[in-house]
């Protein structure tokens, strides 16, 4: 080995040690820079758009966006988290009033006028005759539920300085990504070892996939949540702005999603009544609002990156066990590089030489 090999040896040694030190030293604010590095993105159009407005002053126009953004997640997380207690509080008395006027008893005479509800009525009014424990049962139940709702929302208040911490984190990152994105982004371009045209390949598929993925997400939650919320209101549910806004929340969730709203919604109005209500919500759920979800993302996301449907479901709930909810945009960005990366290969190790004269 010579000198020369050997000091390149030492180098990139203690390359490694130093980046993989920094690694740990920056592994408490990696998930709140990737979200930030991910609003940047999405934003950067508005960002370039309104810094021209202002004259090429980039600080001012960065500050402006994120304040911006900041009071866009702040004031609808704020209100969503005090009707959550609000709604959580009162889950009980609403139980607790339903069966104390006879709701139990109510109910086999209110599935009679279901398919097949004469038989429903027979097995369900036998349950309720012989079983003097039921009341009590939801009762406790609904208890329960409450209680464990106020204890998470609890457990959720006292970890308001590590979710404070993290925001903070987030919104710093996403103020210095606006000013200086652009110049860290071809820092970054220059000193990736690969020939110009691959590193051109990768980083349009990255963007390509970045703005699908959530454009894919965001619109089919906001469709989703507008189609149950206009359930909500025409069936005179409770809070229907409130039920709207938790379904958009939960709507990106792969398995669950918006059932875990419009679900609870259908049972509520099969035991307030009248029964079509809830038979309606349930049609309108699982007819309308869960196959947008499974026609509108795969189209949007699926389209514009070229991914495999199949493949592009599996990165999405891989990704959402592996990293928690950045994970629904990671999984894809990963499998867009890697499919970009495999094209490069057969691209420069598989494709035939052209022949010598």
């Amino acid at each position: 080995m010579t000198r020369q090999q050997l000091f390149a040896v030492c180098f990139f040694a203690i390359l490694l040690v130093l980046i993989y030190q920094i690694g740990i030293v920056f592994k408490p604010f990696l998930l709140p820079a990737l979200w930030a590095a991910i609003l940047a993105h999405v934003a950067c159009p508005l960002h370039e758009r309104l810094t021209r407005l202002l004259k090429g002053r980039e600080t001012v126009s960065a500050a402006l966006l994120t304040a911006g953004i900041m009071a866009i997640v702040v004031a609808p997380v704020a209100l969503m988290t005090f009707l959550f207690i609000q709604e959580a509080a009162s889950a009980y008395d609403a139980v607790h009033a339903w069966v104390q006027s006879g709701g139990v008893k109510r109910l086999p005479a209110q599935l009679a006028h279901l398919p097949l509800g004469g038989r429903m009525q027979e097995l369900i009014g036998r349950y309720v005759t012989s079983s003097d424990d039921l009341e009590t049962f939801l009762l406790q139940s609904s208890k329960a539920l409450s209680g464990f709702v106020v204890e998470q929302v609890t457990g959720f208040a006292k970890n308001v300085f590590l979710l404070t911490a993290n925001f903070l984190v987030m919104i710093v990152t996403l103020f210095f990504f606006f000013k200086d994105g652009k110049r860290l982004l071809n820092g970054l371009y220059r000193i990736i070892p690969l020939e110009d045209a691959h590193k051109e390949k990768i980083f349009s598929r990255l963007d390509q996939t970045i703005t699908a993925v959530v454009k894919g997400i965001v619109i089919t939650a906001i469709v989703q949540g507008l189609l149950a919320g206009l359930a909500y209101a025409v069936l005179d549910v409770p809070v229907p702005v409130f039920l709207m806004a938790l379904t958009i929340v939960l709507a990106p969730l792969p398995v669950g999603g918006t059932a875990l709203i419009w679900g609870p919604v259908a049972a509520y109005l099969f035991w307030t009544g009248p029964l079509w209500k809830g038979i309606a919500m349930l049609l309108w759920g699982a007819g309308v609002v869960t196959t947008v979800d499974n026609v509108l993302r795969p189209v949007l996301i699926g389209q514009e990156t070229k991914l495999p449907v199949l493949f592009l479901f599996f990165s999405i709930l891989g990704g959402l066990a592996a990293y928690g909810l950045i994970g629904l945009f990671l999984g894809p960005i990963l499998l867009a590089i890697l499919i970009t990366a495999i094209q490069i290969y057969r691209e420069e190790y598989l494709s035939e030489p052209p022949p010598t004269a």
